[in-house]
């Protein structure tokens, strides 16, 4: 447990007591989503738990469409699902959170979705087929009570969460470590590196595949994409309690899928 400011502790306390109520007002969610401390009973860097800023959460958001289903992985207390719902709440949303304090909270914040207090490596088999995929998963090392992805080997958490996701979902968007994304965007000079440039026209992100990534794509065929220009940086002060370098990344679950079929095909023949 971290040792909170006076100003962050009455802060924390001002959003507990507005947890006590039976229904929350918009602005109520917004100040819990900025003022509860995750870190006020519980040992954020074991877990690897800190929740997304809700002007990142915001930015995101724009990453998913409305009247569709999402499924928020690792979603805290819910500021990433708070956002994606959509305008006038019109996306149906599932949230998956394994610490039930983090959920209840959630439950608050985002009273239309549903919530399953589980790992997201034991999904109940009725959750069907969504839209996107959204999360801020836990990240690097992170123990995972010896659950893992369906794939995926490497030690990464968030790789392994989104390879979950990939089975589940036809698109996603999820926050990572910048080295784990493969390029870099967020906290660039002029909004991207010069080196990007290519007859006066340059993407603004430069890339850094790693042999994590070969493994990531052989393994699942997933590729890690920039999106539309979301620069992290501009909320790396606003997390709670630590201040680390993000990307957001997205996936094309289908393409994914696909890539996958050649290998799964020749399986089949070579058992036959």
């Amino acid at each position: 447990m971290a040792k909170l400011t006076k100003a962050q502790a009455k802060a924390h306390q001002q959003a507990c007591d507005l947890l006590a109520k039976d229904v929350l007002s918009e602005d109520d969610k917004l100040f819990v989503l900025e003022h509860w401390q995750e870190s006020a009973k519980h040992i954020n860097t074991i877990a690897g738990a800190f929740f997304t800023p809700i002007g990142l959460a915001r930015d995101l958001a724009i990453e998913v469409n409305d009247n569709c289903r999402v499924i928020d992985l690792c979603a805290g207390i819910g500021a990433l699902a708070f956002f994606a719902s959509g305008t006038w709440k019109r996306n149906d949303m599932v949230c998956v959170e394994m610490n039930p304090e983090y959920a209840a909270v959630g439950m608050k914040i985002v009273p239309e979705a549903r919530w399953i207090v589980g790992s997201v490596f034991d999904l109940p088999a009725d959750l069907g087929h969504f839209n996107f995929a959204i999360g801020n998963p836990p990240f690097g090392a992170t123990p995972r009570e010896k659950a893992a992805a369906p794939r995926y080997t490497g030690s990464e958490f968030e790789l392994h969460v989104i390879d979950v996701a990939s089975d589940l979902a036809d698109f996603g968007a999820f926050i990572v470590p910048q080295q784990t994304a493969g390029f870099r965007y967020s906290e660039s000079p002029a909004g991207g590196w010069p080196g990007t440039v290519r007859n006066g026209v340059g993407s603004g992100f430069e890339k850094r595949w790693t042999d994590t990534h070969d493994r990531l794509l052989a393994q699942t065929g997933i590729r890690l994409e920039p999106s539309c220009g979301i620069d992290t940086g501009l909320y790396r002060r606003d997390w709670h309690g630590v201040s680390v370098s993000t990307e957001v990344v997205t996936v094309d679950f289908i393409e994914a899928r696909q890539a996958r079929l050649p290998a799964q095909a020749s399986l089949f023949s070579d058992a036959a």
